[in-house]
């Protein structure tokens, strides 16, 4: 299936005899059969026809616009999949301690999985990084007695500030960093890890629409306006499996460089490096790997995003957070 990425403001995106058709500066042109294309993605300026947003919305194809940098700015859609019943039932057990135990699951995974990637790159470049492993994971154990939703997110942060820390030695000298940074982000490494949780949250947020859940309405995030707190709360166990990863196999494996950043109010990705992140992501989302327990076959990232939402909605109809099983790498 087709997933198009459109990065050139000049280009302009039409719909003739069934088909998308994406045309450039130079007048060539792509052409993305209707039956293949399952989103378009605009960076930057790039344009649509009318009649080529109704053959979206009408096919259920979400369309998402980031800004050139890879700002995340919304999304056109349609009601086609809304599901009033699920998204009743959604808004129920917020008051109920399925959040609470919901929670607990999805963030002593997001620790675990996080502990697993610097023990992978720790090794990789031979520095020892257990010291800091045996802290989160200390964070993690504690977080099966919390009796708030408070103290969850207390220990994911202490967690989270260990995390980015040790990984941020473990990166390349020109792309090194000590901490997270957003809004804008301050570095070449915390530009793309903020670009990939954009895409990662975009793909997250068009699942659940098409399974008629609503993604603004989370378990665990606090509410905040204009910010989809469902998909915030499912991305959390993908981030440093889906991501993270990306980020430090191209910045170790040489397949970026420093110069392909500006900065502009923040750091950036210039085209060519926009180009080979997107690219690095695709080819990540359409990996196949079997750290779902709910199967016993290989699924791609993109598919395994798909069955945890489904995990959800069962967890949630027979009302038992238990039922939920978060990705927990190894």
């Amino acid at each position: 299936m087709g997933y198009l990425f459109v990065t050139e403001s000049s280009a302009k995106v039409s719909f003739e005899d069934n088909t998308f058709c994406v045309r450039k500066k130079d007048q060539s042109v792509t052409h993305v059969p209707a039956e293949t294309l399952e989103s378009i993605s605009f960076f930057g300026n790039p344009q649509m026809t009318t009649q080529c947003m109704q053959q979206c919305m009408r096919r259920g194809i979400p369309v998402s616009f980031y800004s050139k940098g890879g700002q995340y700015f919304g999304r056109l859609q349609s009601t086609g999949h809304v599901n009033v019943e699920r998204q009743r039932r959604q808004c129920e057990l917020f008051q109920t301690p399925f959040a609470l135990e919901f929670s607990k699951r999805i963030i002593s995974s997001k620790i675990h999985n996080q502990s697993v990637v610097l023990e992978r790159y720790g090794k990789s470049r031979r520095v020892n990084v257990k010291d800091v492993t045996n802290n989160m994971k200390a964070s993690e154990h504690k977080i099966s007695t919390c009796g708030s939703m408070e103290q969850i997110m207390g220990y994911e942060g202490a967690a989270a500030r260990q995390y980015f820390v040790t990984l941020g030695q473990l990166v390349e000298e020109d792309f090194k960093f000590e901490k997270r940074s957003r809004r804008p982000p301050k570095d070449a490494f915390n530009s793309m890890l903020s670009l990939g949780y954009s895409m990662l949250m975009n793909e997250i947020y068009g699942k659940l629409e098409n399974r008629g859940l609503n993604p603004y309405f989370g378990f665990m995030h606090q509410d905040r306006e204009k910010h989809p707190t469902l998909a915030s709360d499912l991305m959390e166990e993908w981030r440093a499996v889906i991501v993270d990863a990306v980020v430090m196999n191209l910045v170790n494996g040489h397949e970026i460089r420093i110069d392909q950043f500006e900065i502009e109010d923040g750091v950036f990705l210039k085209r060519d490096a926009m180009h080979t992140f997107i690219n690095k992501m695709e080819k990540r989302f359409g990996t196949e790997n079997s750290y779902l327990k709910q199967v016993d076959y290989r699924v791609s990232f993109r598919r395994s995003l798909e069955l945890q939402i489904d995990s959800l909605i069962h967890a949630m109809e027979k009302e038992d957070a238990d039922l939920y099983q978060p990705v927990r790498i190894r």
